[in-house]
Protein backbone atom coordinates (compact mmCIF):
# COMPACT_ATOMS: atom_id res chain seq x y z
CA UNK A 1 0.00 0.00 0.00
CA UNK A 2 1.28 3.81 -1.19
CA UNK A 3 2.18 5.83 2.16
CA UNK A 4 1.60 9.29 2.04
CA UNK A 5 4.55 11.66 3.57
CA UNK A 6 1.84 14.64 4.05
CA UNK A 7 -0.49 14.86 6.51
CA UNK A 8 -4.37 14.28 5.30
CA UNK A 9 -6.66 17.02 6.75
CA UNK A 10 -10.03 14.73 6.78
CA UNK A 11 -13.29 15.97 8.79
CA UNK A 12 -13.89 12.99 10.70
CA UNK A 13 -12.66 9.42 11.97
CA UNK A 14 -15.12 7.98 9.16
CA UNK A 15 -13.00 9.79 6.57
CA UNK A 16 -10.04 8.39 8.54
CA UNK A 17 -11.29 4.81 8.15
CA UNK A 18 -11.82 4.92 4.47
CA UNK A 19 -8.28 7.02 3.78
CA UNK A 20 -6.28 4.31 5.37
CA UNK A 21 -8.66 1.79 3.17
CA UNK A 22 -6.38 3.24 0.67
CA UNK A 23 -3.25 4.52 1.12
CA UNK A 24 -0.53 4.13 4.21
CA UNK A 25 -1.41 7.60 5.70
CA UNK A 26 -1.52 9.72 8.71
CA UNK A 27 -4.90 11.79 9.12
CA UNK A 28 -5.97 15.08 11.33
CA UNK A 29 -9.80 15.12 11.71
CA UNK A 30 -11.50 18.72 11.82
CA UNK A 31 -14.21 17.34 13.56
CA UNK A 32 -16.63 19.85 12.31
CA UNK A 33 -16.44 23.15 10.09
CA UNK A 34 -15.87 25.19 12.53
CA UNK A 35 -12.29 25.31 12.90
CA UNK A 36 -10.53 26.28 16.26
CA UNK A 37 -7.66 28.03 16.80
CA UNK A 38 -5.54 25.02 18.02
CA UNK A 39 -6.64 23.20 15.19
CA UNK A 40 -5.30 25.83 12.70
CA UNK A 41 -1.98 25.82 15.10
CA UNK A 42 -1.64 22.20 14.67
CA UNK A 43 -2.22 22.31 10.59
CA UNK A 44 0.72 25.22 10.47
CA UNK A 45 3.25 22.69 12.32
CA UNK A 46 2.21 19.77 10.43
CA UNK A 47 2.38 22.30 6.87
CA UNK A 48 6.08 23.35 8.35
CA UNK A 49 7.31 19.40 8.86
CA UNK A 50 5.67 16.87 6.81
CA UNK A 51 3.43 19.06 4.31
CA UNK A 52 -0.44 18.80 4.11
CA UNK A 53 -3.26 17.70 2.07
CA UNK A 54 -6.80 19.14 2.61
CA UNK A 55 -9.35 16.13 1.45
CA UNK A 56 -12.72 17.53 2.56
CA UNK A 57 -16.33 16.27 1.38
CA UNK A 58 -17.31 17.79 -1.98
CA UNK A 59 -20.07 20.19 0.23
CA UNK A 60 -20.58 23.41 1.63
CA UNK A 61 -18.93 22.41 4.58
CA UNK A 62 -16.00 20.94 3.45
CA UNK A 63 -15.64 23.93 0.82
CA UNK A 64 -15.93 25.88 4.30
CA UNK A 65 -13.25 24.44 5.84
CA UNK A 66 -10.93 24.44 2.68
CA UNK A 67 -11.10 27.79 2.82
CA UNK A 68 -10.24 28.68 5.68
CA UNK A 69 -7.38 26.32 5.85
CA UNK A 70 -6.22 28.01 2.83
CA UNK A 71 -6.48 31.51 4.10
CA UNK A 72 -4.53 30.33 7.23
CA UNK A 73 -2.26 28.28 5.94
CA UNK A 74 -0.09 28.76 2.97
CA UNK A 75 1.00 26.07 0.00
CA UNK A 76 -0.99 23.62 1.33
CA UNK A 77 -1.92 20.84 -0.75
CA UNK A 78 -5.60 20.07 -2.12
CA UNK A 79 -7.41 16.53 -3.32
CA UNK A 80 -10.84 16.98 -4.71
CA UNK A 81 -13.43 14.28 -5.12
CA UNK A 82 -16.15 14.52 -7.61
CA UNK A 83 -19.81 14.74 -6.13
CA UNK A 84 -20.80 11.81 -7.94
CA UNK A 85 -18.07 9.43 -6.06
CA UNK A 86 -18.99 10.56 -2.64
CA UNK A 87 -22.45 9.59 -2.62
CA UNK A 88 -23.50 7.49 0.17
CA UNK A 89 -25.28 3.72 -0.71
CA UNK A 90 -28.30 4.91 2.07
CA UNK A 91 -29.40 7.85 3.27
CA UNK A 92 -27.04 10.64 4.22
CA UNK A 93 -25.03 13.27 2.95
CA UNK A 94 -21.81 13.19 1.04
CA UNK A 95 -18.55 12.59 2.10
CA UNK A 96 -14.77 10.78 1.56
CA UNK A 97 -16.10 7.90 3.69
CA UNK A 98 -18.12 7.00 1.18
CA UNK A 99 -15.60 7.03 -1.71
CA UNK A 100 -14.07 3.53 -2.91
CA UNK A 101 -10.18 3.11 -1.92
CA UNK A 102 -9.56 3.22 -5.73
CA UNK A 103 -11.06 6.97 -6.35
CA UNK A 104 -9.59 7.94 -3.29
CA UNK A 105 -5.91 6.89 -4.46
CA UNK A 106 -6.75 8.97 -7.99
CA UNK A 107 -7.77 12.07 -5.58
CA UNK A 108 -4.31 11.86 -3.84
CA UNK A 109 -2.79 11.08 -7.22
CA UNK A 110 -4.06 14.58 -8.37
CA UNK A 111 -3.38 17.11 -6.18
CA UNK A 112 -3.03 21.17 -6.62
CA UNK A 113 -1.56 23.69 -4.32
CA UNK A 114 -2.96 27.29 -4.64
CA UNK A 115 -0.74 30.06 -5.89
CA UNK A 116 -2.24 33.80 -6.00
CA UNK A 117 0.68 35.32 -7.43
CA UNK A 118 0.13 33.36 -11.13
CA UNK A 119 -1.32 35.83 -13.60
CA UNK A 120 -4.51 34.55 -14.71
CA UNK A 121 -4.98 32.72 -17.83
CA UNK A 122 -8.44 32.38 -18.00
CA UNK A 123 -10.54 35.55 -18.69
CA UNK A 124 -14.22 36.28 -17.83
CA UNK A 125 -15.23 36.47 -21.35
CA UNK A 126 -13.50 32.88 -21.47
CA UNK A 127 -16.26 31.21 -19.34
CA UNK A 128 -19.03 33.38 -20.49
CA UNK A 129 -18.35 32.18 -23.93
CA UNK A 130 -18.43 28.70 -21.91
CA UNK A 131 -21.37 29.26 -20.75
CA UNK A 132 -20.03 28.92 -17.12
CA UNK A 133 -21.18 31.85 -15.60
CA UNK A 134 -24.70 32.95 -17.12
CA UNK A 135 -27.57 30.93 -18.41
CA UNK A 136 -29.96 28.00 -17.13
CA UNK A 137 -27.41 25.37 -17.29
CA UNK A 138 -24.43 27.53 -16.12
CA UNK A 139 -24.31 25.67 -12.79
CA UNK A 140 -24.90 22.10 -14.36
CA UNK A 141 -21.93 23.30 -16.63
CA UNK A 142 -19.53 24.45 -13.12
CA UNK A 143 -20.23 20.80 -11.66
CA UNK A 144 -19.21 18.89 -14.27
CA UNK A 145 -16.02 21.55 -15.19
CA UNK A 146 -15.05 20.67 -11.44
CA UNK A 147 -15.54 17.56 -11.65
CA UNK A 148 -13.55 17.02 -15.44
CA UNK A 149 -10.34 19.63 -13.87
CA UNK A 150 -10.42 18.16 -10.36
CA UNK A 151 -10.84 21.15 -8.54
CA UNK A 152 -14.21 20.65 -6.80
CA UNK A 153 -17.71 22.69 -7.35
CA UNK A 154 -17.57 26.24 -6.93
CA UNK A 155 -20.27 29.55 -7.91
CA UNK A 156 -20.03 31.80 -10.51
CA UNK A 157 -18.31 34.33 -8.76
CA UNK A 158 -16.04 32.05 -7.24
CA UNK A 159 -14.93 30.31 -10.42
CA UNK A 160 -12.17 32.68 -11.81
CA UNK A 161 -10.38 32.86 -8.53
CA UNK A 162 -10.12 28.79 -7.85
CA UNK A 163 -9.16 28.44 -11.71
CA UNK A 164 -6.00 31.39 -11.14
CA UNK A 165 -5.47 29.49 -7.57
CA UNK A 166 -4.88 25.98 -8.67
CA UNK A 167 -3.06 27.48 -12.18
CA UNK A 168 -5.72 25.77 -14.72
CA UNK A 169 -3.73 26.02 -18.06
CA UNK A 170 -6.21 27.03 -21.02
CA UNK A 171 -5.41 24.09 -22.98
CA UNK A 172 -6.89 21.90 -19.73
CA UNK A 173 -9.68 24.59 -19.46
CA UNK A 174 -10.85 24.28 -23.60
CA UNK A 175 -10.70 20.70 -23.36
CA UNK A 176 -12.96 20.46 -20.50
CA UNK A 177 -15.06 22.76 -22.06
CA UNK A 178 -14.86 20.44 -24.91
CA UNK A 179 -16.17 17.64 -23.44
CA UNK A 180 -18.87 19.59 -21.42
CA UNK A 181 -20.39 20.52 -24.90
CA UNK A 182 -20.10 16.88 -26.10
CA UNK A 183 -16.86 17.45 -28.68
CA UNK A 184 -14.94 14.38 -26.86
CA UNK A 185 -15.51 11.72 -24.76
CA UNK A 186 -13.92 10.77 -21.58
Amino acid sequence: MKKIKEVIVVEGKDDTKRINLAVNADTLETRGSALSDETIEQIRQLQESRGVIVFTDPDFSGEKIRKTISAEVPNVKHAFLKRKDAVPDHKGSLGVEHATPEVIRQSLEHLYTEDEDVAPQITQSDLIDAGLIAGSAAKQRRIRLGDLLGIGYVNAKQLPKRLQLFQVEKSDFNHAVEQINGGINE
